[in-house]
């Protein structure tokens, strides 16, 4: 802490500036529109994706110049030293192809101690995650605690899931290949609702601002989730794998919580892939005849 009281950051000030920078293009973008390009089932890029990483690559190599880089669009520069930096130019592709206002910058800082094994974790330290169309800047910095346009932020209070709002997203091709439809269903049924917003950072940045209570998705990248589990672990949440093990930025799977229900959500998690609990959903038939069993006063819904 300053004199003033104020925390001070060691990298999110420049990387903060970056991102920010990056946002400025791609709200450019978003207002001409841009020519998409497509890559297997509905998996958009738009230029605007490599703009917007060539954009942080340059900015982030005069910045840090001995820190590696490490990018959705396919940079890879210096990964081999002590400091990487795991970059989403933009994270929410298919949102911003669309003209769905929901998608960000992630620019989140791992550490790598010397004679660290390349299928080993660093210690994530620093988050930085800007949403440029609502101008909010989500920053983290280990043991500095985590911050929301400059003010402190913290994860929710809600107890337990009956009373919990959740997200959750789905792959944009081959959704087909995992069960979280699944999850999404049970999970509908148990809790105060689930949102899928089509941006896994921003879905963690809102577990640390207390928006949504806790976060769940499949086959993920550490670009996607570098920067944000910083901000929920900094913000007072946790972040685990399906399991409850220790999460790891290659694991393809995450659950982020405010932790005071983390232990109930693992225990849903365990319940589902054992098959157990789960109540089934009428099918649209089922359902039409229950309806017509209601209107003739024999049964109800």
């Amino acid at each position: 802490m300053s004199a003033t009281g104020a925390t001070e950051f060691n990298w999110v000030p420049q990387a903060a500036a970056i991102a920010r920078e990056a946002g400025a293009r791609l709200r450019e973008f978003f207002a001409q529109g841009v020519v998409a390009e497509y890559k297997g089932d509905a998996d958009l890029v738009t230029v605007a994706d490599r703009a917007s990483e060539k954009l942080i690559r340059d900015r982030l190599a005069a910045a840090f110049p001995e820190h590696g880089i490490y990018g959705e669009e396919g940079t890879r520069d210096r990964i081999e030293g002590q400091f990487r930096w795991y970059v989403d130019p933009l994270d929410g592709t298919t949102n911003f192809a669309h003209g769905f206002p929901q998608f960000c910058v992630s620019l989140g800082l791992e550490e790598r101690p010397k004679g660290l094994a390349p299928e080993e974790d660093g210690s994530l330290v620093a988050a930085v995650i800007y949403d440029p169309m609502r101008d909010e800047l989500f920053v983290a910095e280990r043991g500095r605690g985590a911050q929301l346009n400059g003010r402190p932020m913290r994860v929710s209070r809600v107890p337990e899931l009956r009373e919990a709002l959740l997200a959750t997203g789905f792959p944009s091709r081959k959704r087909h290949r995992n069960p979280n439809i699944h999850f999404y269903q049970e999970f509908t049924l148990r809790s105060h609702g689930v949102r899928r917003a089509g941006s896994a950072a921003l879905d963690l940045a809102y577990v640390a601002a207390g928006r949504v209570d806790a976060y769940w998705e499949f086959n993920l990248n550490p670009w996607d989730t570098a920067a944000g589990v910083l901000l929920v672990e900094e913000a007072g949440g946790r972040v685990t794998n399906f399991s409850g093990g220790p999460f790891c930025l290659d694991s393809r799977e995450i659950l982020a919580s405010n932790a005071l229900f983390h232990r109930e959500l693992l225990g849903f998690f365990s319940d589902m892939f054992a098959g157990r609990d789960l109540e089934p959903i009428p099918s649209p038939r089922e359902f039409a005849e229950r309806c017509e069993l209601q209107l003739r006063g024999t049964g109800d819904l």
